[in-house]
């Protein structure tokens, strides 16, 4: 490990504790988990956060360049310690790369590119979606016993956050639909009553009327319905 001044883990701690999910996204939160891994988690000279839904992997936060390319590197390959991690909830150590051979096709390019040891961690985020911290090393043994717990305990913490985060966005966006489609309803109702009033007809022929004009025109029935009313009010 270097000489480097490590932040100590109750502080990143902390920073979890105090995040505010109103005003930060999920992509604040996980920017925020590469960062502090780099920053607390002794060896680490890099770290990225992997996204795993279904076969297919995403880095959407990493603190610098080669963390990001090593993660790319074992989505090309389908193989490496960051997809075992995310796809089977476990810890990964790889103590010196130059002489693993558990995965053939990615241990070449992360040697070339200057990596020399990696820790990856599983993150559980929700059930269609998982995910590890990476953290990655350019000197070989970098990551201790000491590291790894800490590993441990500071992806437990992060996927807390994390999945909070992910929640919180899913609802946002679930109340953000259901807003929409409320309005739209509105809007809909409004101009059946209209209708019903202009021709005589019963509240479920007036849908139909609606309901024909968006087929023949192609367009979405609430835009149909809002045409119609912004006409009623136009001055004749």
């Amino acid at each position: 490990m270097t000489d480097r001044t490590w932040l100590p883990p109750a502080d990143a701690f902390s920073e979890f504790a105090r995040l505010d999910l109103r005003t930060e996204s999920l992509q604040d939160v996980l920017a925020k988990v590469s960062r502090l891994a780099t920053q607390t988690i002794p060896g680490t000279s890099e770290a990225s956060v992997t996204l795993l839904e279904g076969d297919r992997g995403t880095t959407p936060a990493w603190s610098g360049e080669l963390a990001r390319d090593l993660d790319e590197a074992q989505y090309a390959t389908g193989q490496g310690p960051c997809l075992a991690a995310a796809a089977g909830g476990e810890l990964v150590l790889v103590p010196d790369l130059a002489s693993d051979d558990r995965w053939p096709d990615y241990i070449p390019t992360a040697v070339a590119r200057g990596a020399r040891s990696s820790l990856s961690v599983a993150l559980p985020v929700q059930e269609t979606v998982t995910g590890a911290l990476n953290l990655y090393a350019t000197q070989p043994h970098a990551f201790d016993q000491e590291s790894v717990a800490l590993a441990r305990t500071f992806a437990g913490y992060a996927a807390i956050s994390v999945a909070n985060a992910h929640l919180f966005a899913s609802t946002a966006t679930l109340c953000r639909q259901m807003e929409s489609a409320l309005a739209s309803r509105a809007v809909i109702e409004q101009a059946k009553g209209l209708i019903v009033g202009q021709r005589r007809c019963t509240p479920q022929q007036a849908f139909e009327v609606l309901v024909r004009a968006s087929s023949v025109s192609n367009r979405k029935l609430r835009d149909i319905a809002a045409d119609l009313l912004d006409a009623a009010q136009q001055p004749r």
